[in-house]
């Protein structure tokens, strides 16, 4: 098999591709052939040493994919071989075949193409855990998403409105803004030029927000926060601006409001079975056109460093794919 491997941390350059030996799968494992693999904005830390999960050497990035069931290990019984299935793996799906455990898989339903199937479980995936079970956000309330345009700022934008919000996108140009609005978003907010802060209480008639989604971090949270209503939720997504923010505490016990960690990836390993309620939501959603699972573009494995600069670089709108040799 060919893989995309990183074997000494550095930029997406560094990454080289290499043939390895072919994949058995053991007991309770599957043998899947990707077809493709969706990248995230992570995968341009964790091969810079820069995130919190910290593989060893050599491993391929790439967290979640869409492709096909090749073999079984024994004791398998959640599928079968040739299925399409689509799943979640923190890391090393960037390669032509990927053993993972069987009840990690999701069996991708008939009317979802791979392209969609495969950029699902991270971005919408946290969004709607984020969304449901750490904010209870309600149908009628105002939620504003920073960094609205990129893979995970667009979920956000598509499942707030699925969930009944009024989603403020909030984005750093008049061209992002003009695509959350397509995705869904009702009004927009461009912090390059307008003030976070005051922006965000003008478009609430100075009541504040209910919910802010916050995958970027940096000076903007803060002012985002500033903007929130009286127990409003605060949801801490991670930090693409390279900088975790220092909050004064003092504004949660003024606003009465909560600053919640959303982590994902762990919540995957504690509740799997509300994970797998939340993504056969996803699915449905997906398969009826409410959400779009928009492609930024496919990029061909040999031309990984490409497709994670353009992530790194926040030209991407939605999300960035690789198609595996088969």
């Amino acid at each position: 098999m060919i893989a995309a491997l990183c074997e000494i941390h550095g930029p997406p350059e560094k990454l080289v591709l290499r043939e390895l030996p072919d994949a058995v799968p053991g007991p309770g494992e599957a043998l899947v052939a990707p077809s493709r693999v969706a990248l995230n904005f992570f995968d341009t830390l964790i091969i810079e040493n820069k995130y919190q999960l910290k593989p060893e050497l050599p491993f391929s990035p790439g967290g979640e994919f869409c492709g096909t069931v090749v073999a079984l290990g024994a004791g398998v019984e959640n599928v079968r071989t040739g299925q399409r299935v689509a799943g979640y793996c923190s890391y090393g799906a960037a390669r032509s075949r990927l053993v993972l455990p069987a009840s990690s898989l999701s069996i991708v339903p008939d009317d979802l193409d791979d392209d969609r199937a495969a950029g699902l479980f991270i971005t919408y995936g946290t969004t709607l855990h984020g969304l449901r079970q750490r904010a209870d956000l309600q149908r009628g309330e105002t939620l504003a998403v920073l960094g609205a345009s990129g893979g995970v700022g667009l979920a956000a934008v598509e499942v707030g409105a699925a969930m009944g919000a009024h989603v403020i996108a909030c984005a750093s140009s008049e061209e992002k803004l003009r695509f959350a609005v397509k995705h869904g978003a009702h009004e927009g907010l461009d912090y390059s030029v307008e003030d976070l802060k005051e922006g965000l209480k003008k478009r609430t008639a100075g009541r504040g927000l209910d919910c802010v989604y916050d995958p970027i971090g940096g000076a903007h949270s803060e002012a985002a926060l500033r903007a929130i209503a009286w127990k409003g939720r605060f949801l801490v997504i991670g930090f693409a601006s390279g900088e975790i923010p220092k909050i004064p505490l003092n504004l949660t016990l003024l606003k009465g409001c909560a600053i919640v960690g959303v982590f994902w990836g762990e919540f995957v390993k504690r509740e799997p079975e509300v994970h797998r309620a939340n993504m056969a939501q996803i699915f449905d959603w997906t398969a009826r056109k409410i959400l779009s699972a928009h492609v930024h573009a496919v990029y061909p494995l040999a031309e990984i460093a490409e497709a994670l600069r353009v992530i790194k670089d926040r030209r991407a709108q939605g999300k960035v794919l690789l198609s595996i040799p088969q």
